[in-house]
């Protein structure tokens, strides 16, 4: 049957590789320019060496975010990065600017492009259009329905790839076209520096007479109307099958390791069920709860049923929610002992009473029962960051396994 690319968000080595392990087929990452994401650590030239090496080695697929809305500098050094980009051996480009594109075909035409959401493709004609000018795939508009991508798939050729993002933040404004951040910051959006401005607090006020002002939206409060909720279809594969598309993007380049590997974990077990019997799937709420138990805001399906009304957005709190803290990264074993590596990642302690997540498994359960510094002393508590510590645990773990532990919450 008609497999699709699972398509996950990688903004250093750490998290590709985290990625791959965790059953991504492709990752989408960003250089140290051009990017849309400047403030993720985003690859040196020598990571993004190791890092296609460890994809292809496997037999997985790197994407370089080339999606900035450009000025005629920005172009300078754009010649000499894309030949940087095909020695190394990337797998495609991702563009929105036809410049940009240009740029591309005339300099490395070989490479594969790849059309960013930035470009807000959202009919059959704009995917056609792109197409006939090389590109073999188009990212959608956000704002596209389920409806409106079937179509769209509908009325095109049949080897263009159809990718859309299922998972993780949505944008207020756009395709993402947005210039709140650089009036309130100065922060260009559009060149990877949004600052992020829709998810603060505002007031809206209407003038009703000369110098006299009444508050609107008076009934929410706090007043975070520009707060979106986070996008999460892992409930809707089949719809996601029968619409035609070919790669399930998830968002956060800016995310953590342990979000990379607990989202990518929960969609590669519905992706994977689906294969075994598609006629007689049916979801699992246990994959919606390990997605919850990484950092997220509360969760809406977008545009994919219909427009978004006020059930789409977050009124009260601009906050993330975290329910687990991600505690440590299983680093390999200490064979002569029996002692499981660990790198902390947040402070715990003997006794804890733990989850463990690994690639193509279900969750474990787990407790510390002893722990030692690297000089092999005895410890009740790991609370430096990044330290590592060997511990003993009352299951076998594997290398690249994560600790996690509820977080408690004081009632005061």
């Amino acid at each position: 049957m008609r497999k699709v690319e699972l398509l996950a968000p990688a903004g250093d080595l750490e998290r590709l590789k985290i990625a791959f392990t965790y059953g991504a087929d492709a990752v989408y990452i960003g250089g140290e320019i051009f990017g849309m994401r400047s403030a993720a650590k985003n690859f040196s030239k020598e990571d993004m060496i190791e890092g296609v090496n460890f994809a292809h080695e496997r037999g997985k697929q790197v994407f370089v975010t080339i999606n900035i809305i450009p000025r005629n500098d920005d172009l300078l050094q754009l010649k000499d990065y894309l030949l940087e980009l095909q020695e190394i051996g990337v797998d495609a480009v991702i563009v929105s600017d036809p410049g940009v594109f240009t740029y591309v075909k005339e300099t490395i035409p070989n490479m594969e492009i790849h059309i960013s959401t930035q470009a807000s493709t959202t009919n059959a004609a704009s995917a056609a259009f792109w197409y006939n000018q090389g590109a073999k795939r188009v990212v959608t508009a956000r704002e596209l329905s389920f409806e409106e991508i079937k179509e769209l798939r509908e009325n095109t050729p049949a080897d263009m790839d159809i990718e859309t993002f299922v998972h993780g933040a949505m944008c207020m404004s756009y395709s993402g076209k947005c210039v709140i951040s650089n009036h309130t910051t100065g922060r260009d959006a559009n060149k990877g520096s949004c600052a992020q401005s829709c998810r603060w607090k505002y007031t809206l006020m209407e003038e009703v007479g000369p110098g006299e002002y009444k508050q609107v939206l008076d009934d929410i409060d706090p007043e975070f109307f520009f707060n979106s909720k986070d996008l999460c279809m892992i409930q809707y594969i089949p719809e996601i099958f029968d619409s035609g598309i070919t790669s399930l993007k998830i968002e956060g380049r800016m995310k953590t390791a342990y979000y990379v590997a607990t989202t990518v974990r929960a969609y590669r077990m519905a992706l994977d069920e689906y294969y075994k019997d598609p006629e007689n799937w049916t979801f699992n709420p246990m994959w919606l709860e390990e997605l919850k138990k990484g950092s997220h805001r509360d969760y809406s399906t977008g545009f994919f049923f219909d427009r978004p009304d006020s059930n789409s957005h977050n009124y009260k709190s601009a906050s993330y929610i975290r329910n687990y803290d991600f505690i440590g990264l299983v680093k390999g074993h200490e064979y002569e002992t029996g002692l499981v590596i660990v790198e902390q990642r947040n402070k715990m302690y003997v006794g804890d009473k733990i989850e463990v997540i690994g690639p193509f498994k279900e969750t474990m359960h787990a407790t510390i029962l002893e722990m030692y510094n690297e000089d092999g002393d005895p410890i009740e508590s790991a609370p430096h960051a990044r330290q590592t510590v060997k511990m003993k645990l009352d299951i076998d773990v594997e290398k690249d396994y994560m600790l996690r532990k509820p977080i408690t919450v004081l009632n005061i």
